[in-house]
């Protein structure tokens, strides 16, 4: 892997600031992960019969990003990205998946992402998660994302480590 050029998280930033600061880093982090490989190598499973890929993990965050920043707190009414039924386990199949569609949709939806976080006036403001039925806030939201994102970043270290052997950060 390259250099480490992610964004740390600010030590004495505001609430705000900070879970800004984090979710920064685990995209990078999970782009990190990515970097230098191929498309085939970045399609390749973690084992059978897992479907789980390092271009599948970027493809499910594209699908967490869209649905928690858009469709919750936005409140837009878009289908998912790889599967118009709704079903989040179709963007795990990475097997015709190339590297350059994949990544253009997920910054896509970080960018949407980002704009939504700043255009909010507060951590206050709700949106409704129709699966669980109740109105959540943004700060839920991005502490949601980070959770999801340090979790599948854990993933993306094994299946790294296990296509050329690069361990750490």
């Amino acid at each position: 892997m390259a250099e480490d050029t992610r964004p740390g998280p600010p030590l004495l930033g505001s609430e705000r600031e900070s879970l800004r600061g984090y979710l920064e880093f685990h995209r990078a982090t999970l782009a990190m992960k990515c970097e230098g490989l191929s498309d085939e190598e970045l399609r390749r499973r973690s084992m059978p019969p897992s479907a789980l890929s390092l271009l599948g993990l970027v493809r499910h965050m594209a699908e967490v990003e869209r649905t928690w920043f858009r469709k919750v707190i936005a409140g837009e009414d878009v289908p998912l990205v790889w599967s118009p039924e709704g079903d989040y386990q179709v963007a795990y199949d990475a097997t015709t998946a190339t590297r350059a569609e994949t990544f253009a949709a997920w910054e896509a939806e970080v960018e949407h992402a980002r704009r939504i976080e700043r255009e909010a006036e507060s951590l206050d403001v709700t949106g409704y998660q129709v699966r669980w039925g109740k109105e959540v806030s943004l700060r839920l939201v991005m502490l949601h994302l980070i959770h999801e994102y340090a979790r599948h970043n854990g993933h993306a270290d094994f299946l790294r480590e296990g296509i050329d052997g690069s361990v750490g950060a």
